[in-house]
């Protein structure tokens, strides 16, 4: 056995290097977002209280994980804030519903440029791994019955997301059409023969309660299978499919990489993340930088 002993170190160590923090709110992003925060307010008795946090860092913190989707305890590691102070004001932000205000100051953005292409709307469906989801998340029929959620969503012409609800996994996404199109947050213009509202569903929403809740709304249905799709764009030099404007929002929403896996137990904080999401691509449209 050997008798030699570690020598202590004398050095201090050095430390851990800052994790990247590029993802920020843009200044144009925040200066929407501030007006829509609650004012703080004091509740100890004789008036004192701890230091309060920047309302800017905080919401740097909490789009820098929507954004890459790291760990609340990663923020730790960053210059923004510390975890317990950011997931404490994003529930509060969750509760008061500032983030839905967020995504709807955007909509509303795009409607009075009269940007929302009403014409041709898209819906269509996408299932994501929860493994720790507990409200709305149901077995996953395509992932050997792991828990999993449902997203519907609705967008515009262009791809804008203006619509979007979440259930559980095994929930057929025709059942969430009606619930998905109430929570458009934009009034609705009357369609007229010279100015139609179609809206382009995959071969899954074939179903007669479908169909009806669609005129319910004014909307025309538009449903090809794969092969008269197929032959459509081969006819056509540069034809697009009419769905693949919800596909391009997909793709768009991935890109905030705390959607790819629900990791909030709660239902109201998954949507809450959509709404961050949701809300930034709006803005973008809009032609404010997110």
């Amino acid at each position: 056995m050997s008798t030699e002993t570690t020598t202590k170190r004398t050095h201090a160590r050095t430390p851990n290097p800052k994790t990247t923090i590029g993802f920020r709110l843009s200044d144009e992003l925040w200066a929407v977002l501030e007006p829509l925060l609650p004012v703080h307010v004091t509740t100890h008795r004789f008036g004192g209280d701890r230091p309060w946090a920047s309302e800017r860092r905080c919401a740097d913190a909490i789009f820098y994980g929507v954004r890459t989707g790291g760990e609340w305890v990663a923020l730790n590691e960053t210059a923004l804030c510390a975890t317990s102070i950011a997931h404490d004001r994003c529930s509060h932000g969750v509760a008061v519903g500032v983030l839905l205000q967020l995504w709807q100051a955007g909509r509303e953005r795009l409607d009075e440029l009269k940007e929302i292409a009403w014409a041709w709307l898209g819906m269509d469906g996408a299932m994501t791994k929860a493994p720790l989801g507990e409200e709305k998340t149901g077995p996953n029929p395509t992932d050997r019955g792991t828990d999993g959620v449902r997203r519907s969503l609705v967008t515009e012409g262009h791809g804008v997301p203006i619509g979007v609800t979440i259930d559980g996994a095994k929930r057929h996404e025709m059942k969430l059409v009606r619930a998905t199109i109430v929570c458009i947050g934009v009034e609705q213009p009357n369609p007229t023969e010279a100015q139609p509202q179609g809206m382009g569903v995959a071969n899954g929403y074939a179903d007669d309660a479908v169909r009806t809740i669609r005129a319910e709304f004014g909307f025309m249905g538009h449903m090809r299978s794969l092969g008269e799709a197929a032959k459509a764009l081969a006819r056509e030099v540069g034809q697009r499919a009419r769905r693949w404007v919800v596909k391009r929002s997909h793709s768009w929403r991935n890109r905030f990489r705390r959607l790819l896996v629900r990791w909030e137990k709660k239902a109201a904080h998954h949507l809450a993340v959509l709404h961050v999401a949701c809300g930034v691509i709006a803005f973008r449209a809009a032609g404010l930088r997110g």
